[in-house]
């Protein structure tokens, strides 16, 4: 039975398969090179299938005499049989013991002289054993880069026999001697490999830190002796210390590079402390500055600064202190909003400043050498649009499948535990920094590994679907409400406007800070309702805090998200028609002044959540409750806070080109103000779990709610709501979109050969057609990159598979041959006691 088992065994095909066989089949001991190596590679299924044809006698009387040629190889290897030697094949047998001081099965009875003797020489107990192996093996590898290195023959060209093997280095034991005289071959072939190459072997040594760097200390040394001996000429000696200089140089602005990235240290005191989920919101706060600061060098260089180079004619008012909150006054008449901007050909000057000029009216000489402002702010609008589409749909993919790969806790686990550990790190705070961090991520992989999914009765779950859905009811019915009340708010304002352009007594100021009721009003909401939504959280249970962590984020995006459709229907859908009848002369400035407004007052609520929502709310729990515990960071209400001052930033951008900066400087000052609120008010959750998903969670919401539902807004202002008649660089024109055709007739006026262009404008770029196509395509590569993303995941997880059953593979052949010799040992006596009997 065992014997059929045996021949109807198994094997995974590919390359895992004839590792395999390889560490497991290995029966010639004296191995004297690779080529006599490739004779090892049978599998144990054809050792036993071998033992088992010829019948019990016949099998009986072939093993043993493999046992007397074992034997006598045995003896003529002398190190192999010394205390030493017993050792480690002890020890080589207590690896194999299971967790929990459970024995393995293929130890049951214990392992023969004869199995012991070929898991001796299996590779993995071959390779790396000494020093002296280490050694040789990367001598042979030197020596054969640099070989290749002066084109000569390769080592497969010499004889077998010349080659030397790193498993023979191994079961001879090497001496003193022969292991000084490997160090000093290493060490020239070494000293004759070029820079890069050397330092790339020393890498990938299998040494411990000391030993490389000795090693390294021996190649400069030697190299230092030659150069000694040598006397150079002028111009070597010139070359070389230009390339010394250049090389310090490169690391030295290598160097600078990295000390210019924000931030670095704060972020691993974060990731320390609080773990990854609470690093998650910075290092997303980190993305909105970068993309922020893309928008304003966009926008600064081909809107801004020539328009403040060639400034129009304006009359200014004085600065009373107000337009810091409001955004009004004096900074109408700045580079800040849209309606300072010329609908002329820079640098030519407008004369009338009331109706503009026309730009159809300049010289085609004029134009050849000027910059037409509309045109620019067109394609600068779309283009920054286009452009950070790109970049958040390529760092979307790129994390989506950083983080949805297969990676099995108990691989990543013993990843951190015995190699994240990095040496350069030698400063005090650092090492400390880096203690905490690893702690930290260990404890979330812990947490991960002992988290136990139990099963619930038909009851539980009924009743945990309806805490569900009553929560999810109560969410739902809040935001609902909230929608309704800044709707009809916003309408309150709207008629107000109305009746203060007919009173003609009203206070400029007063009227101006009116405008701040409605961005405070929308504050309010987003400051007390997902306080709501964590009270609701509160009845709810979630088998994982990640799991919770999600379903805040989805109902503070469920808000955010309504409270932005409602504004953007007020300014697109009642103050751009109706602009007149509440007394603005151009409502582009107003909604960007609003726009201002709206993120000022988002960053004074953040600023009063941070004081007393996480500062107080701590005071007050040392001091009145006598509790050390501390307020957890809320991830999501913060994040969502983030992505909605982030929207508003991208809407106003058409409105107000300077609007980045305000952006850039609130995430600065968020920055430092909620680092300085966690560290001195926030606790790590009790309940640690790896975020390891939650950065592109972020960057999705990013790019799909508020990068589409802003590009969506700025779209449809810019094809189908008439522009202001008084202000701004469209002032002439019945749309936005129209600058573009409007150029391209002024073209092919001028130059009848470029009317091509004309026809290709009209066709790709005004048809719609077209449009969607483009969408639709990018759409379909995204998809695609998915798939391929969630095809490289079932591939890893199949070859984790593959691997974990090679692994089972060995136990169980070990365990087949163990039987089978027993088996043939008693067939062996068995035939001794007939024989004596006889």
């Amino acid at each position: 039975m065992v014997q059929e088992e045996a021949r109807s065994l198994p094997l995974p095909p590919g390359p895992l398969m004839t590792k395999s066989e390889s560490v497991l089949s290995p029966v010639r001991l004296s191995v004297r090179s690779p080529a006599d190596e490739e004779g090892v590679h049978d599998s144990f299924q054809q050792l036993i299938a071998e033992h088992s044809d010829n019948g019990a006698a016949s099998s009986a009387l072939e093993l043993q005499q493999l046992q007397s040629d074992l034997d006598e190889e045995s003896r003529d290897n002398m190190p192999l049989s010394g205390p030493e030697h017993e050792h480690r094949r002890r020890q080589g047998a207590s690896d194999l013991e299971c967790d929990g001081g459970e024995m393995d099965p293929i130890q049951g009875e214990g392992w023969s002289s004869d199995t012991l003797k070929i898991l001796s020489s299996m590779p993995s107990r071959t390779i790396g054993r000494n020093r002296g192996a280490i050694i040789s093996q990367y001598c042979n590898k030197t020596l054969k880069l640099r070989r290749r290195r002066q084109t000569r023959p390769s080592i497969r060209d010499f004889s077998p026999s010349s080659r030397p093997s790193i498993r023979s280095y191994g079961m001879e034991g090497d001496t003193t001697d022969a292991e000084v005289s490997k160090r000093e071959r290493l060490v020239n072939n070494l000293q004759n490999l070029p820079v890069s190459d050397r330092v790339r072997m020393l890498r990938g040594m299998p040494l411990s830190v000391a030993e490389k760097k000795e090693i390294r200390n021996l190649v400069m040394q030697k190299e230092k002796r030659i150069l000694s001996n040598k006397k150079l000429s002028c111009c070597s000696q010139l070359k070389y210390y230009i390339i010394i200089a250049a090389r310090k140089s490169w690391y030295s602005w290598l160097s600078f590079l990295h000390s210019l990235q924000p931030w670095q240290t704060l972020l691993k005191r974060v990731s320390g402390r609080f773990g990854t989920g609470v690093l998650s919101y910075f290092l997303f706060l980190k993305t909105l500055v970068f993309f922020n600061v893309f928008l304003f060098l966009v926008t600064g260089a081909f809107l801004v600064l020539p328009q403040a180079v060639h400034p129009p004619y304006r009359d200014t008012t004085s600065f009373s202190g107000l337009e810091l909150l409001t955004g009004a006054g004096s900074f109408s008449h700045t580079v800040m909003y849209y309606g300072y901007y010329a609908n002329y050909t820079l640098p030519r000057r407008s004369r009338d400043e009331g109706g503009g000029q026309n730009a159809s009216t300049l010289t085609s000489d004029s134009q050849q050498f000027s910059y037409n402002m509309p045109l620019a702010y067109f394609f600068t609008i779309g283009m920054a649009f286009f452009i950070t589409c790109i970049i958040l749909v390529y760092s979307m993919s790129k994390t989506f499948g950083r983080s949805f790969r297969i990676n099995k806790s108990n691989s990543i686990l013993t990843m951190k535990t015995f190699s994240c550990w990095d040496f350069k790190v030698i400063k005090k705070k650092s090492v400390q920094i880096m203690s905490e961090n690893i702690g930290t991520q260990l404890k979330e992989l812990l947490a991960e590994l002992t988290q136990k999914h139990t099963k619930s009765t038909f009851c539980k779950r009924f009743c945990r679907l309806m805490v569900h859905g009553v929560a999810w009811t109560i969410c739902i019915a809040s935001t609902t409400g909230c929608m309704a009340g800044v709707y009809y708010f916003s309408e309150f304002i709207h008629k107000d406007l109305q009746q203060n352009h007919r009173n003609l007594y009203v206070n400029p100021l007063m009227k101006e800070a009116k405008l701040l009721s409605l961005p405070t009003v929308v504050s309010v909401i987003n400051l007390l309702l997902p306080a709501l939504f964590n009270l609701v959280g509160w009845m709810e249970t979630y088998e994982s805090p990640s799991v919770f962590a999600y379903v805040a984020i989805g109902r503070n995006l469920m808000l955010k998200m309504s409270m932005l459709g409602i504004l953007c229907f007020h300014w697109l859908g009642r103050v751009a028609p109706e602009y007149k009848s509440i007394g603005l002369t151009c409502w582009e400035d107003f909604v960007g002044q609003e726009l201002y407004r709206f993120l000022l007052m988002d960053f004074i609520f953040t600023l009063l959540d941070t004081l007393f929502g996480e500062l107080l709310w701590r005071l007050f729990s040392e001091k009145v409750l006598k509790r050390k515990r501390k307020p957890v960071f809320d991830i999501a209400r913060n994040v969502l806070d983030l992505i909605y001052g982030q929207t508003l930033a991208w809407l106003g951008v058409l409105f107000s080109p300077v609007l980045p900066v305000v952006q850039i400087l609130k995430l600065f000052l968020v920055f430092y103000i909620k680092m300085s609120s966690v560290m001195l008010n926030c606790q790590a959750p009790r309940k640690p779990y790896r975020a390891s998903q939650m950065t592109t969670i972020f960057i999705t919401l990013l790019c799909i709610p508020s990068l589409l539902g802003a590009s969506v807004c700025v779209t449809y202002t810019m094809w189908s709501i008439t522009p202001s008649t008084s202000c701004g660089p469209f002032r002439t024109l019945d749309t936005m979109f129209k600058a573009g055709k409007h150029w391209m007739e002024i073209l092919e006026k001028d130059n009848p050969s470029l009317s091509v262009l004309s026809k290709a404008h009209t066709y790709f770029v005004e048809n719609p057609f077209f449009l969607f196509v483009g969408a639709g395509i990018f759409l379909i590569v995204i998809y695609f990159h998915s798939q391929v993303v969630d095809g490289q995941r079932k591939i890893i997880s199949l070859l984790q598979d593959q691997i974990q059953n090679e692994g089972e593979d060995k136990k169980f052949l070990i365990n087949r041959l163990q039987s089978v010799h027993k088996q043939k040992q008693d067939a062996g006596k068995r035939l001794k006691s007939q024989d004596s009997t006889c």
